[in-house]
């Protein structure tokens, strides 16, 4: 049977699975959670590389679900995430699955957040906690969780969990989880620090890799628009008003500028928002909740929000600065063409570096980015790139 044809009926779930994923409008599972679930059910280790947008979180998420006995009112899953947007993310995701399940709950642990509230919610007894790896070892030093009845341990964006300086944590959380059934480790990438906990937790492990050239890879068509630096703004705002876009991610590189964007477009009536390390961490839930429902059109965030926005219906992103690196490039653009539908990237391209930058990015992540001008009655057109004249012959 092909990953095609396979239902989540046909994984085995629960009644109860199956009706918040019919809710939810899902009816065949991607690639990463016709793979992936199985395993887990079967209690399995598995390490799993797949590419942002792929439906990594129902992956793990779903069988750590089913594996919930609601009577036990001790931690039997944990979740770790290198962010607390993502693990805010992820909790949301979580009990939007348990509609129909009763008695299981989830708390979400992270730092930058008042503890005292934390700690309440971890007196409600959950079965299921997401946290990130400092806030969690907090709480572990504090004796206000523990740990000895856990059996599912998953690290969800390994990669970058562990290359944030959190490997020393994470080790240690691992170790102090003493019944530990099965360990999931889930990345966009396999780095050397993600194989060293691989081999140092995992046992007969299953490896998973899901190609970004198969069926679920997000859908987005690619674009850049050259312009002058001091056109940047306003070209941002033309585009987003000719194209009709709805729900729009700008990414900037520097917490001044994705302020600076922010009040420029709040001026020009544009209603926007923005998130990045200098903002109050409740200032910035509350800007993402706004973001996820629907009532904010407009995000502009620097790339430490990057991986932690998890909307299935962004109809585009738009790198106001080209990315400082490869791999930033492509968590930004993983933010639309989720769940498959299609999305839109565009890269506003201000100077010679920046489109260098730009031509590098595409050459090392094998995308088609199309260059394109912008008139100025709103129509796009492709750009005619000139080829290079050939040069000329030196007589002697």
């Amino acid at each position: 049977m092909s990953d095609a044809n396979i239902t989540f009926r046909d994984l085995g779930l629960s009644d109860a699975m199956l009706k918040a994923l019919e809710q939810k409008g899902y009816g065949y599972p991607t690639t990463i959670q016709a793979e992936a679930i199985p395993h887990f059910l079967a209690w399995k280790d598995v390490i799993a590389k797949a590419p942002t947008g792929t439906g990594k979180t129902f992956a793990f998420g779903i069988p750590m679900i089913e594996h919930i006995d609601p009577q036990l009112e001790a931690v039997q899953g944990l979740i770790l995430a290198p962010t607390r947007e993502l693990a805010i993310q992820i909790g949301d995701e979580l009990r939007g699955l348990l509609t129909y399940f009763q008695g299981i709950r989830v708390a979400v642990l992270y730092g930058g957040a008042g503890i005292g509230a934390q700690i309440k919610q971890l007196e409600k007894k959950p079965q299921i906690v997401v946290a990130t790896p400092g806030r969690l070892m907090d709480h572990y030093n504090r004796k206000t969780i523990r740990l000895d009845k856990i059996q599912t341990v998953v690290l969800d964006e390994a990669d970058r969990m562990l290359d944030m300086g959190f490997f020393k944590d994470v080790t240690r959380i691992i170790e102090k989880v003493k019944n530990r059934k099965n360990l999931g480790l889930f990345s966009a990438t396999i780095s050397q620090e993600v194989m060293t906990v691989s081999w140092m937790y995992q046992r007969d492990e299953e490896e998973i890799t899901v190609e970004p050239k198969q069926e679920d890879r997000p859908d987005i068509d690619q674009f850049s628009l050259t312009v002058s630096p001091l056109a940047k703004a306003e070209t941002t705002l033309r585009l987003m008003k000719m194209q009709g876009f709805e729900r729009v991610i700008i990414f900037c590189n520097t917490k001044h500028m994705c302020q600076r964007l922010s009040d420029e477009f709040q001026r020009a009536g544009v209603d926007c928002d923005c998130i990045h390390g200098d903002i109050r961490q409740s200032q910035r839930e509350k800007t993402m909740l706004r973001f996820r429902q629907g009532k904010l059109p407009v995000l502009i965030a620097t790339d430490v929000a990057s991986r932690g926005i998890d909307v299935d219906d962004v109809d585009c992103v738009i790198n106001f600065d080209i990315p400082e690196e490869n791999e930033y490039y492509v968590h930004r653009v993983g933010r639309t063409g989720r769940a498959r539908r299609k999305g839109q990237a565009w890269s506003i391209i201000g100077n010679f570096p920046e489109k260098a930058k730009l031509d590098e990015i595409a050459k090392f992540c094998n995308f088609s980015i199309k260059p394109m001008v912008l008139g100025e009655d709103g129509t796009l057109t492709e750009e005619v790139v000139k080829a290079p004249a050939p040069p000329k012959k030196r007589f002697r």
